[in-house]
């Protein structure tokens, strides 16, 4: 039987109770990992056991952990944790992420803090705390790289979005924060990049495809007409993660059906 692409590691994945971290760590388990399924509050418990159970029933490891990414302790914890139940981690996938969208003059110093948050400190404080381990461990033959972290980013890092300035914000920060740490850590063999989704279909953009209308709508912006799934990011995160991609490291994959092609101009603008 071939070896699956993962095969011996451990993958942390942010924010994965539902959606694409759900999605990331479901595809991951299947490609030989042992998972945490991250979730940050008690209130998304629930549906971060059932995340783990459907792994575990399909014959792979995982265990549910609850930690806010945007809290320094509860971030070190989880990592230890990690460490403590599955004596190593190889990979981090920095998923977790929300919005908190406003006009930008009603935008309050809270809903900026907030997104900024999770969606850029929670990154870091994860990337730094993987980056930690990975130095320590090293190359060991389980993988080509002492560790890989995929930085879950948004077209909205090249997009700018009205109505969303700290969203945009975020994930603008994301992009440069990875490629700053990317360069800085690649001599040490650990792998840093971003996945970009588009549309994918999410409860956290379920207003933008609800209906036939916001649907139709919505196509307009991707010139594949057709709405992202959690596989297509999950399938290019356990790419990312493999030693098939053992030479990319500093790069954005967009998995975004062409919406950075700019579709406006598809009829000669």
């Amino acid at each position: 039987m071939e070896k699956r692409k993962l095969e011996g590691q451990v993958a942390i994945i942010t924010g994965s109770s539902s959606g694409i971290g759900a999605g990331c760590a479901k595809e991951m388990a299947r490609a030989g990992a042992a998972v945490i399924v991250n979730y940050p509050v008690p209130q998304a418990q629930a549906m971060a056991e059932q995340v783990a159970a459907d792994i575990i029933a399909e014959g792979n490891k995982a265990v549910a952990y609850k930690c806010d990414v945007s809290k320094e302790d509860e971030v070190i914890a989880m990592f230890k944790f990690a460490e403590d139940q599955f004596g190593r981690v190889d990979i981090l996938v920095n998923n977790a992420g929300l919005q908190k969208d406003a006009k930008f003059t009603e935008m309050t110093l809270d809903q900026w803090n907030f997104v900024i948050g999770v969606n850029l400190t929670g990154q870091f404080l994860c990337a730094r705390e993987a980056i930690r381990i990975f130095m320590k461990k090293g190359v060991d033959g389980v993988s080509k790289a002492a560790g890989k972290i995929i930085c879950m980013s948004s077209v909205h890092e090249v997009i700018p979005w009205a109505g969303h300035a700290n969203y945009a914000a975020s994930k603008g920060g994301v992009m440069l924060m990875m490629k700053t740490i990317a360069q800085e850590y690649a001599p040490h063999r650990i792998r840093i990049n971003s996945i970009a989704p588009g549309a994918i279909a999410t409860p956290i953009n379920k207003d933008a495809w609800d209906t036939a209308e916001h649907l139709q709508q919505l196509l307009k912006l991707i010139p594949e007409k057709r709405i992202g799934q959690v596989e297509d990011v999950a399938k290019a995160a356990v790419f990312l993660a493999s030693d098939d991609a053992d030479y990319i490291n500093g790069t954005t994959l967009f998995v975004d059906g062409g919406m950075t092609l700019y579709p406006g101009f598809e009829d000669n603008g």
